[in-house]
């Protein structure tokens, strides 16, 4: 069989660790000489295939490479958040010129749910045109919402346990701030990522496995209205003198302005208003039951994008996945997306396996409910247990030269245009 190229993009919100996923592609793929030729990235993911820009990885240096590992976010080869929709027909019959152009064999495609449907539709209309062509998914978000709620699937997705090492220390560095000046104010709210899904603000609850700070966790899913979270938090500060609050951007407290992006998915960070605002204000005009304020703190992007907080578990298993997305490749499994799954017994472990595109291309796991205290303030024990593993023991040992994080530094070598210009059927002006 001739060798075929490689090419691999990245779509929606980057993760601490997408590019340990794309470090682990890139070494997988070099170790696989007679199959692989050249290794392209679609420069900003699916609308850099559409446009005809790939970056050439394959004589990228090898420290380069190495650096991925502890290069957080999607910089070096850029992410997007466009979807090619069902009758954007033009859009698909591009993607298969741009792949037959470039010799691609192999197509793989970094991301969550959506990105999963893509890679699912592209390897189906490929197989449909005769193109020689396996599709692979590679798990990415920090959502942890891809999959099936009984985590058949994939246990967790790379990203997760990154952030919700995040949320673990950030909340025990907020406890120092409101133990040590509760006096002026009682209350600190902070509002969490996740949209409607509970699995980042639930992560809190790992800063404090005892139960030992007054911590409230209000997850979109149990269904709190603003004066019942107004109330559970004064409860708090009349118990405890103080309350520390984290919040889903997600819980309903009305109309906020939300904006959407080109996934239909609303970006909560670029609304008119916040949750925390919202609860903020709600709970210093109606009072709280000590004296001083309510303060709050939304935390945006560096939740995704900060490489100080990844953890070591979640870098060496974004890295595994990816390198077993090309294993899948060469060995001609297209239509399935590589994964993760737990072992039972109490040692954490895991395996890499595969699961059809088409169980995962735009799924949504839910937080389980039986994972929601029955106060809805919290969460089990049973998710701690879960979780706790994800977040690993160490720091990573985050490279860096005269005071700077060292992160990757690509190259710009792009394969040479074959393809007449083109515009993606979604950024046309109408």
């Amino acid at each position: 069989m001739a060798k075929k190229n490689l090419l691999i993009a990245q779509s929606g919100g980057p993760s601490p660790v997408i590019n340990s996923s794309l470090r682990g592609v890139i070494e997988a793929a070099r170790s696989f000489p007679g199959d692989i030729d050249r290794i392209y990235a679609g420069w900003h993911g699916i609308e850099g295939v559409l446009t005809e820009e790939l970056l050439d990885l394959t004589e990228q240096a090898d420290e380069e490479v190495a650096l991925l590992r502890w290069t957080p976010a999607a910089g070096a080869i850029g992410t997007c958040r466009y979807k090619i929709k069902s009758n954007q027909k033009a859009d698909f019959e591009r993607v298969i010129e741009v792949l037959r152009a470039h010799n691609i064999g192999y197509f793989l495609y970094n991301g969550g749910n959506d990105s999963m449907d893509t890679a699912n539709k592209v390897a189906k209309l490929a197989r449909d045109h005769g193109l020689d062509l396996v599709g692979i998914g590679v798990p990415k978000t920090i959502d942890n919402d891809v999959g099936d709620s009984e985590f058949k699937l994939i246990d967790h997705t790379p990203g997760y346990g990154s952030v919700a090492r995040y949320w673990t220390m950030i909340v025990q560095n907020a406890e120092e701030e409101n133990r040590g000046s509760y006096p002026a104010d009682p209350v600190l709210v902070l509002q969490a990522m996740g949209r409607k899904i509970g699995y980042i603000p639930a992560a809190a609850r790992l800063a404090d496995p005892k139960r030992e700070m007054p911590l409230l966790i209000f997850l979109s899913e149990a269904g709190l209205s603003l004066p019942e979270m107004a109330e559970k938090t004064n409860a708090m500060v009349a118990a405890r003198g103080r309350a520390v609050v984290v919040l889903s951007e997600g819980c309903d407290v009305g109309d906020l302005g939300i904006l959407k992006d080109k996934f239909g998915h609303a970006e909560f960070g670029a609304s008119k208003l916040t949750v925390q605002q919202v609860l903020v204000n709600y709970l210093n005009e109606h009072g709280i039951k000590a004296a001083g304020a309510a303060r709050g703190q939304v935390f945006g992007t560096d939740q995704r994008s900060t490489a100080i907080y990844a953890s070591v578990v979640d870098l060496d298993e974004a890295y595994r996945c990816g390198q077993k997305a090309v294993e899948l490749a060469v060995q001609g499994q297209g239509g399935f997306m590589s994964t993760i799954i737990r072992e039972p017994g109490l040692i954490y472990q895991v395996r890499y396996d595969k699961v059809p595109l088409e169980q995962v291309a735009n799924s949504e796991r839910t937080f389980p409910k039986e994972w929601i205290s029955s106060n809805k303030t919290d969460v089990t024990d049973e998710f701690v247990k879960y979780a706790m593993p994800l977040i690993g023991e160490d720091w990573p040992s985050v490279p860096t030269v005269a005071g700077r994080q060292r992160f990757t530094q690509f190259k710009p070598l792009f394969a040479a245009k074959k393809l007449a210009a083109y515009v993606p059927e979604g950024n046309r002006k109408k």
